[in-house]
């Protein structure tokens, strides 16, 4: 067993006992944007957590100290994503990227917008022309030192 097995019995699970990742998310307690992304192979989940989402998806015992270990952040299947959903984002950094990059220096100066110290809202957002999706996300500004 590895932590890509791991992801796949948790993938299994979710569709067959017709789970909800806000659903699980409530009884980890945490938000549902980072439950998520542990339970799909992107967070460590302390062993609390790794005992809850393990019990919500019926997981063997070994699974669990998976779900504790490091993993393999931003490891998607190909460099170019293919998934039309995924590669969306991966357009929209290719168009907007230098946009937030300029923004962001001009704002804050030399540095980077932490995917560690982060956070993400999504939800619908209603609209008479068709419903769109909404993303907040919040990283804290990091500045590039002198030395």
């Amino acid at each position: 067993m590895n932590r890509n097995d791991v992801t796949e019995m948790i993938i299994e699970a979710k569709v067959k006992k017709g789970l909800t990742w806000e659903g699980v998310a409530k009884k980890v307690g945490l938000s549902k944007e980072w439950v998520t992304a542990g339970c799909l192979g992107q967070m460590t989940f302390d062993a609390k957590q790794a005992k809850v989402v393990a019990k919500v998806f019926g997981l063997p015992a070994e699974a669990e100290k998976w779900l504790q270990q490091v993993p393999y952040k931003g490891s998607l299947p190909t460099s170019v994503p293919t998934d039309p959903l995924t590669y969306r984002f991966y357009e929209l950094i290719s168009v907007y990227g230098s946009t937030f990059k300029a923004l962001i220096h001009e704002e804050f100066g030399d540095g980077i917008m932490s995917a560690i110290d982060f956070k993400m809202d999504l939800k619908r957002e209603a609209d008479p022309k068709g419903d769109r999706v909404n993303i907040v996300m919040s990283g804290k500004f990091l500045p590039y030192k002198t030395y």
